[in-house]
């Protein structure tokens, strides 16, 4: 795979064959843009008027609190307050509210700036991996030779593989049966050792070794979610 500032960050995301790489893309993602918002981005005019208006999701503003200064966080809390303040609160003390003004505000509520970016760079990579995976070579063997993709993810990677700007239908049905393979085989793995998990807690098998089956709730939690669950 030829290197460019696009395929790069693919051959990294690809390269530890180990978990999904999608899951991997978008905690990448998630890592950048948490830290360009409580840096660089503090500077750019255009950003804090963007951020004034969608605002942030809990899971990103607590990353970015833990990630970023204190002052960069209070500055982008102090616009997006203020915006909330001028533009969706009664203009007249104890008026009531505005219908328009509490969808206005539902609809901030339900946005997030780093949401939204982790989306558009999802939908980019995804199209970069279909299109090296399309040449074949060294990165479908790759691609192939992952763990697994988890089910949040084989629905995504999916869709975008038939979707607008995907793959060409003659490659679709062997991109499909090579995402499912990774799926299907990874969900058949989780049962047997769901089963040998549940097994040990017969009398009978107190002697024997837990296996693959001991950290069986964990990776079927990250499966099922493409994400751990917090310890």
């Amino acid at each position: 795979m030829k290197k460019t500032i696009v395929t790069i960050p693919i051959s990294e995301i690809f390269g530890p064959k180990c978990g999904c790489p999608f899951c991997r893309m978008e905690r990448m993602l998630e890592e950048r843009y948490v830290e360009y918002i409580v840096g660089d981005a503090m500077m750019e005019p255009s950003i804090r008027v963007e951020t004034n208006k969608t605002g942030f999701c809990h899971r990103h503003f607590s990353k970015m609190f833990q990630k970023g200064q204190k002052l960069p966080n209070v500055l982008l809390l102090e616009t997006h307050l203020q915006e909330i303040f001028d533009n969706y609160m009664p203009k007249k003390p104890g008026g009531k509210p505005d219908k328009k003004k509490l969808e206005a505000i539902k609809k901030t509520l339900g946005s997030c700036f780093v949401c939204e970016r982790i989306e558009k760079g999802m939908v980019h990579l995804t199209g970069a991996v279909l299109t090296e995976w399309s040449k074949g070579g060294d990165f479908r063997t790759l691609f192939s030779e992952q763990e697994y993709i988890c089910l949040k993810h084989y629905v995504f990677v999916s869709e975008a593989a038939s979707g607008k700007g995907g793959l060409p239908s003659r490659l679709l049905g062997d991109f499909n049966a090579e995402a499912t393979n990774l799926t299907k085989n990874y969900l058949q793995s989780l049962n047997e050792d769901v089963a040998d998990f549940i097994a040990m807690f017969d009398y009978r098998n107190r002697d024997k070794e837990w296996g693959k089956s001991v950290d069986v709730i964990e990776r079927s939690i990250a499966f099922l979610t493409g994400e751990k669950p917090e310890e």
